[in-house]
């Protein structure tokens, strides 16, 4: 064997050993994620259940009450369906957070609004991409706006351009808010960096004082 064919072959077991340790820490941060899904997931719920726990005391409350003051206990049975209608929507976004479901009723930019709305946030949404890309494509498109409207909490006119270029989906989220706002947590980001690169994507965020922006790409198809 010459020496330059044993130079190719040291650069080629070079490659491949670097690709197969890329592959490994690639599992690891994949299963990393799963568990931080599941801390967080855990950590939602017993919130919820701590609400239900309010409630189920107030319910005890509004018995006795029912008879010695009237119009106390109308005032617990309001505050009552305000907490029943709080625990609703939090269910709701924990089950959106879970598992998406979209978007074959109206399509992405149908469902990047409706969350906007659900967040309490007036967004712009500007989506030219076809829905036809692979679910698990739009739904991470979808869940890294989750986490955009997170940041902006009911302020701010957080922004949605998603488009196809060259075989793949781009999108660009930004919040603009208060200053003050909060960064972008480093566990919820290495979720979605995990999500976004095991498809084969790249994900970018920029968070400074009142602005948070997420940009990146994904295959059309996975």
């Amino acid at each position: 064997m010459t020496l330059e064919a044993e130079h190719t072959q040291h650069n080629e077991l070079e490659r491949l050993r670097a690709e197969v340790a890329e592959l490994r820490a690639s599992r690891v941060r994949l299963v990393l994620a799963a568990d931080a899904d599941c801390r967080w997931i855990e950590r939602e719920l017993h919130e919820g259940v701590q609400h239900l726990v309010a409630l189920a005391v107030k319910l005890q409350l509004a018995g006795p009450l029912a008879d010695a003051n009237p119009a106390a206990t109308r005032a617990l049975l309001e505050e009552m369906e305000g907490d029943v209608q709080q625990a609703l929507e939090e269910a709701a976004r924990l089950a959106e957070r879970i598992y998406p479901q979209l978007p074959e009723a109206g399509g992405l930019a149908a469902a990047l609004r409706s969350a906007a709305v659900s967040a309490g946030v007036t967004a712009s949404v500007d989506v030219t991409a076809s829905s036809a890309s692979a679910p698990e494509i739009l739904r991470t498109v979808y869940l890294c706006w989750l986490e955009v409207l997170e940041q902006a909490r009911g302020r701010g006119r957080p922004t949605a351009i998603v488009r196809d270029e060259e075989g793949a989906l781009t999108f660009e989220f930004n919040e603009e808010g208060d200053a003050g706002a909060r960064e972008v947590g480093s566990t919820r980001l290495d979720q979605l960096r995990g999500r976004v690169e095991a498809l084969g994507g790249r994900l970018t965020v920029e968070s400074n004082a009142g602005r948070t922006s997420m940009s990146g790409s994904l295959p059309a198809s996975s």
